[in-house]
């Protein structure tokens, strides 16, 4: 069977996914490269059939670049534990909100916490979007979509879908606070992942969100922190 490639959008502005058909998906100009399962449209995939990571892994070394114009790698924070994120493309108005959340509450999170946050994304695409929270975080662009399938990132349309449905109030809420994508660099259809690792650069937590709008608690994110 065939599977998913990325989808890339650029400059049509909100698009409509209601009628979401095979013939719409495969047709539409909007979608520049989508292969879709002739059967099971609306399962889920991530990009080329890669494992979840799961508790007890170790994770490879990050190297990619920041908006701040520096090149984060993950051996800076050697010895220290951290979150490490995956978003969504620049302008996902529950990726920005989130990253706004994680701004506010980022003294709430204790003297130890340490946050990486990745997003499909060219980076002067990003720097356009994402410059604007001042995040006391590393905000990278993985264009190439290399660690996503590393750590066997998502992506669905049922589960999209969802998100838009049974979010609609945050969807709406982002996109009044300004987080309005107006421009698309990225897959639609990308499902966010947050993990918690150790000290020793051990996966203690791996959350796959069950839409694109569904992160890790906060609760459970203080939790570690304090613990490690």
């Amino acid at each position: 069977m065939k599977s998913i490639s990325r989808c890339e959008t650029e400059g049509h502005g909100l698009v409509n996914v209601l009628p979401a058909t095979k013939r719409y998906i495969r047709q539409s100009h909007i979608f520049k490269s989508v292969n879709i399962y002739d059967q099971g449209l609306f399962e889920t995939r991530n990009i080329i059939g890669v494992m979840r990571r799961k508790e007890g892994n170790n994770i490879s070394p990050i190297v990619l670049p920041a908006i701040d114009g520096s090149t984060f790698d993950s051996s800076s924070l050697s010895g220290r534990p951290f979150m490490l994120s995956f978003f969504r493309f620049a302008s996902c108005p529950f990726c920005n909100l989130r990253v706004h959340q994680l701004v506010q509450h980022y003294a709430e999170f204790g003297a130890d916490f340490n946050m990486v946050a990745i997003f499909d994304s060219p980076l002067e695409n990003l720097v356009r979007h994402s410059d604007k929270h001042k995040a006391p975080f590393p905000i990278l662009a993985d264009e190439a979509n290399k660690y996503y399938r590393e750590f066997g990132i998502e992506h669905s349309l049922t589960r999209m879908l969802k998100g838009m449905f049974f979010r609609m109030p945050t969807l709406l809420k982002s996109m009044f606070m300004g987080n309005v994508p107006l421009v698309f660099k990225g897959s639609l259809i990308t499902m966010p992942a947050d993990f918690l690792i150790d000290r020793d650069g051990i996966i203690r937590t791996a959350y796959y969100g069950k839409d694109e709008g569904d992160h890790l608690s906060f609760e459970k994110v203080k939790a570690f922190f304090i613990n490690n």
